[in-house]
């Protein structure tokens, strides 16, 4: 675990909530266990996402070394529609579904602009 991720850990209570001592305490325990599960998951995601970057990290180099276009619609597309039927079969909202990869989407095209433009100017030297 990266110095960061420590210092991080070490400032997060699990246990945080306004709702200590307004509630029953079983039900807080009960809380408290289900929202353990959540933050595994939350870390699982971002680990998850992590190596979703340095995958599209890649593809964005590849593309700079091409002179391809930083967007590719035709895949966005059929990504899209693609998480639309995962989402409906996971009984997770499709129109939410969308809106998060469409925000990593921009995030990954803002990313493979960058690496052309810093490719670009190597190339330039």
């Amino acid at each position: 675990m990266s110095e960061t991720t420590q210092h991080h850990d070490s400032e997060y209570d699990p246990a945080a909530s306004s709702l200590q001592g307004q509630v029953d305490p079983e039900v807080m325990q009960e809380l408290l266990h289900i929202r353990s599960s959540i933050d595994n998951i939350d870390a699982a995601l971002l680990n998850m996402l992590a190596e979703r970057f340095k995958c599209t990290q890649r593809v964005g180099w590849l593309k700079a070394r091409h002179q391809l276009p930083a967007s590719d619609p035709g895949r966005e597309t059929a990504q899209i529609a693609r998480l639309h039927r995962l989402a409906e079969e996971a009984h997770l909202d499709p129109v939410f579904a969308e809106k998060f990869l469409n925000f990593i989407i921009d995030e990954v095209i803002r990313h493979h602009e960058a690496i052309s433009e810093t490719h670009a100017a190597e190339s330039n030297r």
